[in-house]
């Protein structure tokens, strides 16, 4: 199975169109990535999918790089008793 590195890395690539290695931890949504907000809500709806959680919107979407979309999610996933 596929890590949640990989898995944010493969929902950020599908919903921004960029080329994965391209993506990383580093790397800021907005600035780097060419987010939009409204991609930006898309993102958080796909990651909830993805992974099967519910994330609160506002506090997701303060989340600014792809590293800390993976830890973000990590907590989510633990705290609601998600396999991640």
């Amino acid at each position: 199975m596929a890590t949640v590195e990989e898995r944010v890395i493969a929902v950020t690539s599908s919903v921004l169109q960029i080329d994965p290695s391209e993506i990383k931890k580093e790397s800021v949504f907005s600035t780097d990535l060419g987010a939009e907000s409204v991609q930006s809500v898309e993102l958080v709806a796909m990651f909830e999918e993805e992974f099967d959680i519910e994330m609160e919107e506002d506090a997701a979407l303060s989340v600014e790089n792809v590293g800390d979309a993976i830890e973000f999610i990590t907590k989510v996933c633990k705290e609601q008793g998600v396999n991640a």
